[in-house]
């Protein structure tokens, strides 16, 4: 896996894929239509957001590439991958709680704010890290 160089596309799977990490000046994408849905993103070194519909659904600090990113009303899955530590912010439902799983590993449930947002630390090794909140 490697940053997205055309910023987004989609996927064979349904899926969404977005984020260079490795650029020096931002960079962003409007209007992208992705099964229905229009999308915007904005990334570069130090940040990676994108918005769904005109509302919040991923940031990262700093910037990452994410891979295979597929919402629905039961959470997001994704794979994501950075030249460091990052810290993820997710648009969710809001005050609900979810099962959080990162790297295959059960980090435990967490509730989103009245605001739906659910903030993560990822830990990045060099190698892409699968990351996945599901509804508890």
């Amino acid at each position: 896996m490697s940053v997205v160089s055309e910023l987004l596309r989609s996927e064979a799977d349904g899926t969404i894929s977005f984020g260079d990490y490795s650029l020096g000046a931002k960079a962003k994408l409007d209007n992208f239509n992705h099964s229905g849905d229009v999308y915007k993103v904005k990334t570069f070194s130090e940040i990676t957001k994108l918005e769904k519909n005109g509302v919040f659904a991923y940031e990262s600090v700093p910037g990452t590439a994410v891979n295979a990113f597929g919402a629905d009303e039961n959470g997001v899955c994704f794979q994501v991958e950075g030249t460091g530590d990052a810290e993820i912010t997710l648009g969710l439902e809001e005050e609900t709680s979810y099962e959080v799983t990162i790297g295959g590993n059960a980090v435990g449930t967490m509730t989103t704010n009245l605001g739906g947002k659910l903030t993560i630390c990822v830990e990045m090794n060099g190698e892409p890290v699968a990351v996945c909140v599901k509804k508890a």
